[in-house]
């Protein structure tokens, strides 16, 4: 193996081969050890495999690192990973952890780490790459950065103390928002609330979203009222609702209070309607356009690149107003459809006459035969006066058939839950899980 030195910072997200050129996955973090008269000794590395599991992979097991692609030996324990007593994640613990330098000449953070294997198998940290306070005023200005050996330096806070977040945000800004979600969980508790604290409002709603509801609700708790209501107005309003729904009744009309008036009508709207309802699963922020849109009016407001892919499969065409709720609803275009037409064609020659929309109030079960049985990837749902209040997408309605806590949950069962999920389906025996308070109490 090359004898070269590797900044951590740069393994995560490199992908890893095993010896027939497969992938197996992509690199997290590594893992070290603290010995007393050297410096701390690389154990292994965390990969996240198919799955959203992170495994274990000890660093004897690789064979090569390099070129952003890390080559192992053999198989690999596909066992969760669990961090024991001791262990140090470099991403996840040490990076913007406070250092002082031994000659007095100051303190410094780490913003990287270099590791260098010094006999066969055996890897260690041999550089810190650091930077000291910065000595200008100016908001722009920053400390100047050096290189530093661990024998050089020693930290000013215990293991296992709260560190900067700064690095290790800047390490995530590239995660998806399950993978960040993912990312999140895997730290200690602390250091997740601390992270999640520095973390922009879009980014961290990203994430709350692709996280079981007891984290959810755990990470908004640690936040302030102003924040989290923040964080709550960057969330989609089925999604808030689903949060809020899991908070003491009176922290969840603070908050609401303290989102954006538009916002909050959203959020109470779904609250109002039982959790296995199409009311309940909705989303109140579809695409809607007039009769008399085009289809190039219609392909530019399906392209906004913020805009979720089940959203984005079709057009709601309504009378005025044009947001939930709407005027009447008079149907729906597909986005394949629109392809097919040129773009000055009016959408509302368009409709799609064989999709009928669901009622606020109808089951679950149904939405979901419905989805399933005409290939749909989300459906309309309307008031008793058929007005446009949202529609169901198909991911809203895994989030409902899926275990509360499917995320956590180890990859063996997938193909028992799916089996179930599409039985269910098929005789409408689809399990209530009754997790979300109308505005009338608890359902």
């Amino acid at each position: 193996m090359s004898a070269a030195r590797v900044f951590v910072a740069r393994l995560a997200g490199c992908t890893v081969f095993d010896p027939a050129g497969d992938r197996v996955g992509k690199v997290r973090d590594v893992l070290v050890v603290y010995r007393k008269s050297h410096p701390p000794r690389v154990v292994g590395l965390i990969v996240e495999i198919p799955g959203k599991r992170r495994v274990f992979v000890s660093i004897g097991r690789v064979s090569s690192i390099g070129s952003g692609q890390i080559i192992t030996t053999g198989l690999i324990n596909v066992r969760r990973f669990e961090q024991r007593g001791g262990e140090v994640r470099v991403i996840a613990e040490l990076l913007g952890r406070k250092v002082a330098f031994n000659d007095n000449t100051g303190d410094a953070t780490i913003e990287d780490v270099a590791i260098k294997e010094t006999t066969e198998s055996e890897w260690e940290i041999t550089q810190l790459f650091v930077r000291r306070p910065k000595t200008s005023a100016s908001p722009f200005a920053k400390g100047i950065t050096t290189f530093a050996t661990w024998a050089e330096v020693h930290e000013k806070a215990t293991a296992g103390q709260a560190q900067s977040a700064e690095h290790l945000i800047a390490t995530y800004s590239e995660l998806k928002p399950a993978d960040l979600a993912n990312a999140l969980l895997d730290l200690p508790r602390e250091r997740m609330f601390e992270v999640a604290s520095e973390l922009p409002d879009n980014r961290l709603a990203n994430a709350l979203e692709e996280m079981p509801e007891s984290d959810q609700v755990g990470i908004l708790t640690s936040l302030g009222d102003a924040r989290a209501a923040d964080v709550l107005d960057q969330m989609e309003p089925d999604d808030a609702a689903d949060l809020i729904a899991q908070l003491p009744e009176e922290r969840g009309e603070q908050l609401l209070d303290l989102m954006e008036p538009e916002e909050a009508e959203d959020v109470r709207l779904l609250l109002s309607y039982a959790p296995d309802t199409a009311g309940g699963l909705m989303t109140t922020e579809p695409v809607i356009v007039s009769a008399d849109a085009t289809v190039a009016e219609g392909l530019a407001r399906v392209r906004r690149h913020d805009l979720a892919p089940a959203l984005g499969a079709a057009i709601c065409v309504t009378l005025p107003p044009y947001e939930a709720p709407t005027g009447r609803f008079l149907g729906m275009v597909h986005f394949q459809r629109m392809l097919r037409y040129p773009p000055h064609e009016r959408l509302g020659t368009l409709l799609d006459q064989g999709l009928d929309p669901v009622r606020a109030d109808t089951s679950a079960a149904e939405v979901s035969r419905i989805l399933a049985s005409y290939d749909l990837v989300s459906v309309p749902v309307v008031d008793d006066n058929h007005r446009l209040v949202g529609v169901v997408t198909i991911d809203d309605v895994l989030d409902y058939l899926l275990p509360d806590d499917w995320r956590s949950q180890d990859s063996d069962d997938d193909i028992g839950r799916r089996a179930a999920a599409r039985n269910d389906l098929k005789t409408g025996s689809i399990p209530l899980p009754g997790t979300r308070r109308s505005a009338h109490g608890e359902s």
